[in-house]
This record gives C-alpha cells, structure tokens and sequence, in this order.
C-alpha cells in the first residue's frame, strides 16, 4: 500500500476542480491547469477532496498510485499559491538585472548571458545579487532556476557562482604551501 496514495487531497479554498474520466482540471486564482492521469488509477471526487486508487494490485498500478497524486498535489498548490524558487550570487562583479522580459546575468565571462523566461515562469531580481524564479507548475519553476544556476555552478573553494538560497556549498582548503 503506498503511504502517499492513500491519503486524500484537500482541494484549497477558492480552488475548482473538474474530473473528466482520466483528466483533472483545477482553476484558482493563479491560472488554470489540467493533469491526465495514467489508466492504472481511478479518481474520484469525496467530502475530504480528491481521492486516488489503483486500478488493481499489480506493481505497476501500485507504483503509479503516489506518483499520480503527488502530481495531482502539486497541481492544486500551483494554482492556489504557485512555487518559487529563490537563487542568489556569489562573486565580485557577478550580477543579475532584467532587461524587458529577459534575465541578463554577468558571471565573469566574456560576454553577459541573456535568458529568456518560458511562458508562465515569472522571473524577478530584487537586488543585483537575487533571483527569484515563480509561477504555477513546479517541474518548470525547478527546470528554470536549474538552468540560471547551470551557468556558473557554485565553486568548492571561494563559494563563487549561482547557488540556491538554502543551498550548503561544502568548501574545500586550498593548496597548501
């Protein structure tokens, strides 16, 4: 039995979700989105909220079983209150701005790196050395604060580069003389 499964998803308040066989729809205040779940298990909408079960007991449909409503969690809080992800800079001269839509970040190297924003994601800096990554679907809000902190990962030894806010950067000594 999976622990996750099992358990019924509180719909939040001002939340309206619509199932229609295998697809779930929520709309909010943040937006709208829609989740198509696998056949190997059934939804329902209870009192307590939204109810997932597995079609059977074979290890697939029980594998799924949380997977499925964890997706289907994450869908009700991104349309509700949405994710964030909070990057911050490490290094002299390293800096980040908006330029219109586009995020310009100047990591040290020859040239300033520009990024563009995916549709939905809302990118902000509230200072030069901040960036906070937002928006309703939190595979995409990860992916994109992934992809700015790609650009110049943190280094071991001075902690330069792009790192998340919670982030622990292990430093290591330098060489010794």
């Amino acid at each position: 039995m999976s622990r996750i499964g099992k358990k019924p998803i509180a719909i939040p308040s001002g939340v309206d979700v619509k199932i229609d066989g295998q697809t779930v729809r929520a709309k909010g205040s943040k937006g709208e989105l829609s989740l198509t779940l696998l056949d190997e298990v059934t939804v329902e909408q209870t009192e307590d909220g939204v109810q997932l079960n597995p079609i059977n007991q074979s290890k697939r449909a029980r594998s799924v079983w949380g997977l499925s409503r964890s997706l289907l969690q994450n869908i009700l809080d991104g349309v509700s209150n949405g994710f964030t992800k909070q990057l911050e800079i490490n290094g002299v001269g390293y800096r980040a701005q908006m330029k219109g839509k586009d995020l310009s970040l100047a990591l040290g190297l020859s040239h300033d790196v520009l990024y563009s924003a995916p549709d939905g994601i809302k990118i902000e800096c509230p200072s030069q050395t901040e960036i906070v990554v937002s928006g309703m679907e939190k595979q995409v809000v990860g992916q994109v604060a992934a992809e700015i902190r790609r650009y110049r990962p943190p280094e071991p030894y001075k902690g330069k580069g792009i790192k998340y806010k919670d982030e622990y950067i292990f430093r290591k000594e330098g060489k010794k003389k």
